[in-house]
């Protein structure tokens, strides 16, 4: 499987919880680095545990997924009800049709404000 088939993969059986799915795509030892929250998950069993025990109420958009060559780019919308939406920009690197590491950014929309100074250059979204 190719890179961004894998990711794109990661992220359908995230939606289906398909926690087996999940597995599949990642290597034994995978490394995921959360640096918003400071977090580092380390092997494939914690990545699938530590997803499959979040709260229920979310669903997954994949916004977009750019590949070049074993790294792989993903933006994903994570709309969670009663919590607010999500996105998270997440740097893969795929070998072997596996995901053998990941730092995603986290943060949930309007999380950090727009300062007044820019005002008159920006526009809400």
């Amino acid at each position: 499987m190719e890179a961004e088939a894998v990711v794109r993969a990661l992220w359908d059986c995230m939606q289906a919880r398909d926690w087996t799915g999940v597995g599949e795509v990642l290597a034994d030892d995978v490394v995921v680095e959360w640096p918003v929250s400071a977090e580092r998950i380390v092997g494939r069993d914690n990545y699938v545990k530590v997803n499959a025990e979040y709260p229920e109420g979310w669903s997954i958009r994949v916004l977009r997924v750019v590949a070049s060559g074993e790294t792989v780019v993903s933006e994903v919308e994570v709309p969670h009800e009663g919590v607010g939406v999500f996105r998270v920009a997440s740097f893969w690197t795929v070998r072997d049709g596996r995901i053998v590491d990941g730092r995603e950014y986290w943060t949930s929309l309007g999380a950090d404000p727009s300062p007044q100074w820019r005002a008159a250059w920006v526009q809400p979204m």
